[in-house]
C-alpha cells in the first residue's frame, strides 16, 4: 500500500505537558530565618523604577517596574465622542491586559474574564481622580500591559496609569496610588509576589488569609479603590488597609519625582527647539 510522503510520522493525538504538572502548588512564603523567599522582611516592599514619556506617539505614557512585574501604559485624548455617546461630561475608558508572556503559563490575545474585571477595577480607581467634566463630549483612552507578571500587576497598573494621565497633561483631582498586601494568618506581607498571592483553588481554606489592593489619592487622603480576595475577618482587614495607605504614602513620593523629572525633560526639550528656531 503506498505511504503519502508528504504526511508527518507523527501521533494522531496528542497532550500538553502541563498534566504531568501537580495541580496543587505548594510553596513555602518564608525561608528558615524567617525572611521571604526574595530576601524582604514583611513589611518591605520591593525597589520601585518608574519613568514617564516612553511612548512617544502617545498623549501620555509611563512605565513602572517592581522587581521582576513590569507594567507601561498608555493614554490616548481626549478626542471626540460618537454622536450616540454624546455626555456633558467625559468619558474614561480602562483597558487591562497580560502579555501573552507575561505569565507563567500562555496568555490568550483575547480579554479574559480576570482581565475584564480588572478593567473596572481600573476604571473605578482612576473615575474620582479625572476631571471629567472639564471634557465634554470627549473620550480618554487608557490602555496597560503586564509585560511581566510576578506579583502586584493591579497596584501597579493603578500607579502607572496615574502617572500616563498626569504626563498626558489632563486636569485631575489627584494621583492615584496602588498598593497591595497578602495577609496569611498572623503574617503580613507587603507588595507580594505571584507565590506570595493568594490563589483561590489553593488557599481558600483558612479564614484571615487573602490579598487586599487598595488605590490612594494621597493629596486628598482618599480611598478610590478597594479589592479584597479571600476571607478577613473585621478586624485583620481593617489592621491590612491602614498598612496598604500607608504604602501609598512611601510610593507616592517616588511619583512625585517621576513626574517633576519628566516636566524638567520637557521643558529642556522645549528650550532646546525655541533656541534652534
Amino acid at each position: 500500500m503506498p505511504t503519502d510522503t508528504k504526511r508527518l510520522p507523527v501521533p494522531e493525538s496528542s497532550f500538553s505537558v502541563d498534566v504531568f504538572k501537580s495541580s496543587e502548588k505548594e510553596t513555602k512564603l518564608f525561608k528558615d530565618n524567617d525572611q521571604r523567599q526574595d530576601g524582604r522582611l514583611c513589611d518591605q516592599i520591593r525597589p520601585i523604577y518608574m519613568k514617564a514619556g516612553v511612548v512617544s506617539k502617545a498623549k501620555g505614557s509611563s512605565y513602572i517596574e517592581m522587581n521582576h512585574t513590569k507594567v507601561i501604559c498608555t493614554v490616548y485624548g481626549p478626542r471626540q465622542t460618537k454622536k450616540e455617546d454624546f455626555s456633558l461630561t467625559g468619558q474614561l475608558n480602562c483597558e487591562f491586559k497580560f502579555a501573552t508572556f507575561s505569565c507563567n503559563k500562555r496568555r490568550k490575545h483575547q480579554p479574559d474574564n480576570q482581565e475584564k474585571y480588572l478593567s473596572l477595577i481600573l476604571l473605578e480607581a482612576l473615575q474620582p481622580a479625572v476631571k471629567l467634566e472639564e471634557f465634554p463630549k470627549a473620550q480618554m483612552d487608557v490602555y496597560v500591559m503586564v509585560l511581566q507578571n510576578d506579583g502586584s500587576a493591579l497596584a501597579g497598573a493603578i500607579t502607572a496609569a496615574s502617572v500616563a494621565l498626569a504626563d498626558a497633561g489632563l486636569e485631575m483631582y489627584d494621583l492615584v496610588v496602588g498598593a497591595s498586601l497578602r495577609q496569611f494568618g498572623n503574617y503580613t506581607l507587603l507588595d507580594p509576589t505571584e507565590d506570595e498571592e493568594f490563589h483561590s483553588k489553593q488557599d481558600a481554606k483558612e479564614i484571615n488569609n487573602g490579598n487586599i489592593t487598595v488605590g490612594l489619592m494621597p493629596s486628598m487622603n482618599q480611598v478610590s479603590a478597594l479589592m479584597q480576595n479571600g476571607q478577613l475577618e473585621q478586624h485583620t482587614a481593617s489592621e491590612a488597609i491602614k498598612k496598604c495607605l500607608e504604602t501609598c504614602q512611601k510610593v507616592y513620593s517616588v511619583v512625585q519625582h517621576c513626574l517633576i523629572e519628566s516636566v524638567r525633560k520637557k521643558l529642556d526639550q522645549q528650550s532646546l527647539t525655541s533656541a534652534s528656531t
